[in-house]
C-alpha cells in the first residue's frame, strides 16, 4: 500500500525536529505532494506531523 502525503500548513513556526521530519518526507512547499510506501517508520514521520499534513491511501 502507498500513501499520499501533501503539505497544507507551513512550517513557520514549527519545532525544528517537526521541520526535519517535513523536509525527510521530501516536502518543501505547500501544496506539494509525495507517494511513500506505507511501512512503519513513514506511518510514524506522518503521526509527528499529522497537524501540518493531509494523507490518502493509494
Amino acid at each position: 500500500m502507498q500513501l499520499k502525503v501533501t503539505l497544507k500548513r507551513s512550517t513557520i513556526g514549527c519545532r525544528q525536529d517537526q521541520i526535519g521530519t517535513v523536509r525527510a518526507l521530501g516536502l518543501k512547499k505547500i501544496g506539494q505532494s509525495v507517494v511513500k510506501e506505507a511501512n512503519d517508520s513513514i506511518k510514524g514521520q506522518i503521526f509527528k506531523i499529522k497537524h501540518l499534513v493531509e494523507v490518502e491511501e493509494i
